[in-house]
């Protein structure tokens, strides 16, 4: 029996759906043809048009072979990483499960499209990796007209101009107010410590969507939302200022607790406001799930913030130890109900909307399947993808619902 290879071309950060909304993975030397006929009339200078009619004259080199070969390209997402990483597995495991391929030939443009190599290894063999050199870039000429190409990108620019221009004008903003060089480096370690444990992405993906304009109506809740923040801030410190001022001989914990307990005694105004603001500007993109999550957020906030203020209140002595545990019991309870009152308002939200049989696609555009039923009492969403799996997302993923349904 003939080995079944898989020609696989790989476009990591997605440029294929973003110049020409075609979402991945594409199956079958006619589809890409066309897939990379558009991409190349899109964007002549991108070379993933090139990978992909460079995995078709592979295909077509087996196939003369005798091989038993199918060619397929798969896309990740324009912010590279997890997410991008993520999606690619998504499509492998897709096409796997349609073509029982025994080892596999990868078609990349570069050392960018190395990284999935072990997303492959986990799944099939790999007889071999074909990276496509352009003729021109090897010219030094070329090679430049390629890096400014590279630096008009936002993924490159952020790198090769943002960080340094933060890092100057960190250092000059300290210079100028006398600060020393102790802040931008606190600031850069914060930076470098959110970037190595991979919270940068965390942090991205959460302020996602998150709109400031002076013509929205959220506007007014955001500025009041900043200036509670500062007047929380100013209290804090105020408070801590005092306590050190009045030479009660407090220790270090008591000190920091005083401050604390002024600081969150505004702060849950300001993030309440924050919320609506939020919550308002969802509503008006009928984006009411995630305006549910939001509410969902500001009432765990809320409570957390409570149990710190009770926590500062006992240290420095305003409350008894008993007291402090009826009022973490409390804050337990509380909750206990932010979190039933979100669920019934997800299944309420559930029940309105008719999303049986409506297209599922990603935040990043790639198509999943079709809703094939609603699991209310385990908040579950059932997808059935066009080969016939039946994938489960929970309920707190959906982001809009409108002739289609939008998850994260």
């Amino acid at each position: 029996m003939a080995e079944r290879i898989l020609v696989l071309a790989v476009d990591v950060d997605n440029d294929l759906y973003r110049k020409t909304k075609i979402t991945g993975p594409v199956i079958g030397r006619s589809d890409i043809l066309k897939a990379a006929a558009r991409l190349a009339l899109a964007d002549p200078k991108d070379t993933d048009s090139n990978t992909m009619f460079e995995a078709v004259k592979k295909y077509d080199e087996l196939k003369r072979a005798g091989n038993s070969v199918a060619v397929v390209t798969i896309t990740g997402a324009e912010k590279e990483g997890y997410v991008a990483d993520s999606e690619i597995s998504r499509q492998l495991d897709i096409v796997l499960d349609k073509f029982k391929a025994d080892s596999c030939v990868l078609v990349t443009d570069g050392a960018s499209d190395n990284r999935i190599i072990p997303l492959l290894k986990s799944r099939v063999k790999v007889n071999s990796v074909d990276i496509l050199r352009m003729k021109q870039a090897e010219q030094f000429e070329n090679t430049y007209f390629t890096l400014l190409e590279k630096l008009r990108e936002p993924h490159y620019a952020r790198i090769v101009f943002g960080i340094p221009a933060i890092l100057f004008l960190l250092f000059a903003l300290s210079y100028y107010f006398n600060y020393g060089w102790q802040p931008p480096v606190i600031i850069i370690g914060a930076y470098l410590l959110i970037k190595g444990f991979g919270l940068e992405d965390v942090l991205v993906e959460s302020s996602r969507g998150f709109g400031f304009s002076i013509y929205r109506m959220s506007f007014v809740f955001y500025m009041s939302a900043l200036i509670f923040l500062i007047i929380a801030a100013v209290v804090g410190y105020g408070t801590f200022a005092n306590a050190a001022a009045a030479g009660q001989g407090y220790d270090p914990l008591t000190l920091f607790s005083f401050g604390l307990e002024g600081f969150l005694l505004i702060l849950p105004i300001s993030i309440a406001l924050f919320v609506v603001g939020r919550v308002t500007d969802l509503e008006s993109k009928r984006m009411r799930y995630r305006a549910i999550a939001e509410g969902t957020y500001m009432g765990y906030a809320i409570a957390a913030i409570v149990l710190l203020y009770v926590a500062a209140a006992w240290i420095i002595g305003t409350i008894y130890f008993s007291q402090f545990l009826e009022y973490s019991v409390l804050v337990l309870i509380l909750g206990y109900a932010v979190s039933r009152s979100s669920m019934v308002l997800r299944s309420r939200a559930v029940k309105r909307t008719r999303m049986k049989n409506k297209q599922v696609i990603n935040d990043i555009g790639a198509y999943i399947g079709k809703v094939t039923d609603i699991d209310l009492k385990r908040g579950i969403m059932l997808v059935k993808t066009d080969y016939g799996n039946v994938l489960k997302y929970d309920i707190d993923r959906i982001t809009n619902v409108s002739d289609r349904v939008i998850i994260r």
